[in-house]
């Protein structure tokens, strides 16, 4: 599969039907275009087997309901899709892209209330995320954007109007040479990249911010899980700018991302260290198994 992501061979789930890659549309008057009424997930298979799929799909609904949709198929129903999706396009390895958005319909103001709930399900092959930062380690700008408060966003919902902040980030920090952003929060304290959780290691603990402004990634959820497994103790806590300096090394972890270790943030430097190696190296085990 190359060229374009709207030029390809392949098959895209659309609202019930496999149909082809390239028919795969939308008119240009859907609600979610213009009002940013779309949630999604960002998913891996390994070996055919797709990484915590229930999880997405279950959070995938759960993100519908924070802003205020139903999507109209059962966690069941989604589960069968992506492998209908990986089956007629022949992966075994792919990434997983599943969309629900308000379509167009009666309603083309603010209020979409009566426009049809629609869904798609995208498969394609997708190497590392930041190339060959995965084991040199990525360098990150911080950005000039907050992670915003909760009282103003739907911020455990992974929805694509809170992407925009993480896009302009992202463009200014490949515009300096930098694989992506770190954003502090509306507070002050580190948050997170622009798709991706964070991670600090110091004195062989590591230290993680508390996700209560942003999403509690999956794999953050797993990362911890392994360091747990492994005694290591976790910190997850409110992480003051000011001590970027004192920790000895930083990964970041998220379905595309995975486990990739940060080299540099701004003028902070880390080492790819035996920890991070240890983790990244089974992470990649574990999805695989």
């Amino acid at each position: 599969m190359a060229g374009t992501y709207d030029d390809r061979d392949g098959k895209i789930w659309m609202d019930g039907q496999l149909i082809d890659w390239r028919d795969a549309n939308v008119h240009i008057l859907t609600h979610a275009m213009h009002y940013a009424s779309s949630v999604f997930e960002g998913e891996r298979a390994y070996n055919g087997k797709i990484f915590k799929s229930r999880e997405h799909s279950e959070r995938l609904k759960a993100s519908a309901n924070m802003i205020d949709f139903e999507i109209p198929y059962t966690v069941d129903e989604i589960e069968a899709a992506k492998a209908a999706v990986l089956e007629a396009n022949g992966q075994s390895d792919a990434y997983v892209r599943a969309v629900a958005w308000r379509g167009a319909g009666e309603d083309m103001g603010v209020a979409s209330a009566k426009n049809p709930v629609r869904m798609a399900i995208a498969t394609w092959e997708w190497g590392a995320y930041y190339g060959d930062a995965k084991m040199k380690g990525a360098k990150l700008d911080i950005s000039k954007w907050k992670r915003p408060s909760p009282e103003t966003i739907p911020s455990h919902a992974k929805a694509a109007g809170l992407y925009m902040i993480c896009t302009m980030s992202k463009h200014a920090a490949e515009a300096k040479g930098c694989s992506d952003a770190m954003m502090f929060d509306y507070r002050g304290y580190v948050a997170e990249a622009t798709g991706a959780n964070i991670f600090f290691v110091k004195d062989g603990e590591v230290h993680t911010p508390d996700p209560d402004c942003f999403l509690n990634g999956l794999t953050r959820q797993t990362v911890i899980g392994m360091l747990k497994d492994r005694q290591i103790k976790v910190h997850e806590r409110h992480i003051m700018p000011e001590e970027l300096e004192s920790f000895e090394q930083c990964w970041l972890t998220g379905t595309a991302a995975e486990v990739t270790p940060v080299g540099q943030i701004g003028d902070y430097n880390f080492d790819v260290g035996s920890l991070t190696r240890d983790i990244a190296e089974g992470y990649e085990k574990l999805v695989r198994t």
